[in-house]
């Protein structure tokens, strides 16, 4: 694609179809996994259409505007810039969330954690969720959301990511039965109990951060990747703070590190629970922790 790497004006007509394919392989070069997808993603987000109207026209002529544009964001996207604060939000458990460099992008392996959630929440009766390190919200949002009994309470160190997930409550018409708390985990929740308490904490061995790639360790904050020098120096300290909040029958669901599931099983037996299970994710990895009060 002619000038992408800040030469002179671009003055070839390109169609969509054109444009795709060049920037495929300028994705390939830079190791992105999925070249072709984020491609598509960044075209349909700066013309305002869908993917789909990328196959119906894939002859239609990008504007000169419109190239500057997609040319700015594939510079951005290879330089490591993630696909998502690009676009500015993504999809989680059919919903949509704003993301941005304020809160963790969410992954796959927190919709499993929500799925979960949702198995073993109660129907029948109102319930109490805590939700710890809220992030940009879709844990909270999404239990609001498919949980009409629900109260849910999510908590956040930073009042950026609390702004940003309280836009999500309201971009999806729960903000009335979310409350938000800038809390250093469970600090500030004085003498709550929950029926069930979720949470995505940094598991990320100190030591490995530096080796992430570049879009995770430049782009996202690292309060919200750092657990410490083994990982779950985090999720001791939540189990701990979980002590007295579990009502009796209620379960505490963690997302955790692959290798963990010992060390976090051990932390929440200290706190007293006992009988907490390890399960994996959709990749056989150790993903999950959970645990009941009696």
């Amino acid at each position: 694609m002619p000038g992408v790497k800040g030469g002179g004006e671009l003055t070839v007509t390109w169609t969509v179809r054109e444009v795709l394919n060049w920037t495929r392989g300028y994705f390939e070069d830079a190791g992105i996994v999925q070249p072709r997808l984020e491609a598509e993603t960044l075209l349909a987000y700066v013309l305002r259409v869908d993917r789909l109207h990328l196959y119906v026209s894939p002859d239609q002529p990008l504007t000169p505007e419109e190239r500057e544009g997609y040319r700015t964001a594939i510079q951005s996207r290879r330089s490591g810039t993630p696909l998502q604060h690009l676009i500015g939000e993504m999809p989680f458990l059919g919903l949509r969330f704003r993301v941005g460099p304020q809160a963790l992008i969410p992954r796959p392996e927190t919709e499993e954690l929500v799925e979960k959630v949702l198995r073993l929440a109660p129907r029948e009766r109102e319930i109490s969720c805590l939700d710890l390190g809220t992030g940009c919200g879709v844990i909270a949002v999404s239990l609001a959301r498919y949980l009409p009994r629900a109260r849910v309470t999510a908590v956040d160190l930073s009042p950026q990511a609390l702004t940003l997930a309280r836009e999500n409550a309201a971009l999806n018409g729960v903000l009335e039965r979310i409350s938000f708390l800038e809390s250093d985990w469970t600090s500030a929740l004085d003498g709550a109990s929950f029926d069930l308490v979720v949470s995505n904490p940094p598991y990320i061995p100190r030591q490995e951060i530096a080796g992430l790639a570049t879009e995770v360790r430049d782009h996202e904050p690292r309060m919200a990747l750092d657990g410490g020098e083994d990982g779950t120096g985090e999720i001791a300290r939540i189990a701990r703070g979980l002590s007295g909040r579990l009502r009796s029958g209620g379960a505490v669901l963690l997302e955790i590190g692959d290798g963990q599931g010992a060390t976090v099983v051990a932390h929440l037996a200290q706190t007293g629970f006992s009988g907490a299970v390890v399960e994996r994710d959709l990749a056989g990895k150790e993903r999950f922790v959970i645990a009941r009060c009696p």
